[in-house]
């Protein structure tokens, strides 16, 4: 094969896999995570916790619906670099506006397809989501000089990357009919579906970047806080765990999902640990262990809150519990406060792409605020 068709995904422990280039050609470091979903590729990568992540599809066949300028879940492709078995050489959907690889070379985002991803993902199961690079055009070069320009590349242990992401100004998600309650989100990352679920049931969301102070949400009146999902190490977001201990002291209501989750974990007092290789997919159960009922969620993080499903435990604002978990693995999937206003899940509810078994959690943040009133 001519080195000008040739693309390679090198993961740190040396293994390599070639396939041919896909979307933009030159080179990109990230960390390899996969993502079991079948459909929603286009809310994967434009989804901001997948900053600084290869994202690599476990479902064979990628790009059959195009690219569309409705479904992006905010305002460019996020992932550090792609990486598929099968790309459609076609789009076949009455939405399409271009193609995969079209929008992934207009961003510039590097790729690779052809490469036996069932194998790829067999070893991140075995060895553990790791750092790697994707390799084409001018950048290839011998193996042993791609594997340490991997090594080189920053850990996501560590990484504090809500900086990145968020949005520099403020902006505001207006409710849908009558505005029932004014809620105040930190951009951590936020997903475009989020406010707009939340609009739905009368809520007026105004996001704020990632600094935003206690003293602006007051300002706003706002009835509660949101905090959505993000990229990175939640040991690194020292800024909105003590803006969340700020808010429960206040006895705000406060619902947060993903990143969120582990934020408020964080502020009562327990930790985070890095998962193996992490929850990626639209597919993923989760137990309610206060009803004992089951949810088809979509998720993604490669972070979770120690404890177990159902443990109960003191902080400094009162009793709380590990109210969700999932079966597959036993991680903590969500955290409830017992004597302050507020709860948490480790999913998206706002089902962008994903099934729709969770949007409840968004009836019962207004159930919360409802009775702080």
């Amino acid at each position: 094969m001519n080195t000008r068709d040739a693309a390679v995904l090198v993961l740190e422990d040396g293994r390599v896999f070639t396939g041919v280039p896909y979307g933009a050609r030159g080179e990109t470091f990230g960390e390899a995570v996969f993502t079991t979903g079948m459909t929603g590729y286009q809310e994967t990568l434009t989804d901001p916790s997948y900053r600084r992540q290869i994202v690599v599809q476990t479902a064979p066949q990628i790009g059959n619906t195009g690219w569309n300028s409705e479904d992006n879940e905010s305002s460019r492709i996020w992932v550090a670099g792609y990486a598929v078995r099968d790309p459609a050489r076609v789009p076949s959907n009455w939405r399409s506006e271009t193609t995969l690889e079209g929008e992934l070379q207009s961003q510039s985002v590097v790729g690779v397809a052809g490469i036996d991803t069932r194998a790829l993902v067999r070893h991140l199961r075995e060895r553990g989501a790791m750092r790697a690079g994707v390799f084409s055009g001018d950048a290839l070069t011998d193996t042993p000089e791609l594997v340490e320009r991997v090594l080189d590349s920053p850990p996501m242990e560590g990484a504090d990357l809500t900086g990145e992401v968020s949005t520099a100004t403020r902006y505001v998600v207006p409710a849908t009919g009558e505005r029932r309650f004014t809620v105040a989100a930190p951009d951590l990352g936020i997903k475009s579906n989020t406010p707009r679920m939340m609009a739905a049931r009368g809520i007026e969301t105004h996001v704020l970047p990632a600094t935003a102070t206690l003293e602006e949400i007051l300002e706003l009146g706002a009835d509660g806080v949101f905090l959505p999902n993000g990229p990175g190490d939640p040991a690194t977001a020292d800024g909105a765990v003590e803006l969340t201990k700020q808010v429960l002291e206040r006895g705000i209501p406060l619902f947060g999902i993903c990143f969120g989750n582990q934020i408020l974990g964080r502020a009562l007092g327990r930790g985070t640990y890095k998962m193996r290789y992490g929850h990626r997919g639209i597919n993923i159960p989760v137990i309610d262990h206060t009803t004992r009922t089951v949810a088809i969620t979509a998720q993604n993080h490669g972070f979770a809150l120690e404890g177990e499903l159902g443990e109960r435990f003191d902080t400094p604002f009162g009793r709380a519990e590990f109210s969700h978990g999932c079966p597959n693995d036993g991680t903590v999937e969500g955290v409830r406060a017992l004597d302050v206003p507020a709860f948490s899940v480790q999913y998206h509810p706002e089902a962008a792409a994903g099934p729709h078994d969770a949007a409840y959690l968004f009836d019962q943040f207004v159930e919360l605020m409802t009775g702080a009133r």
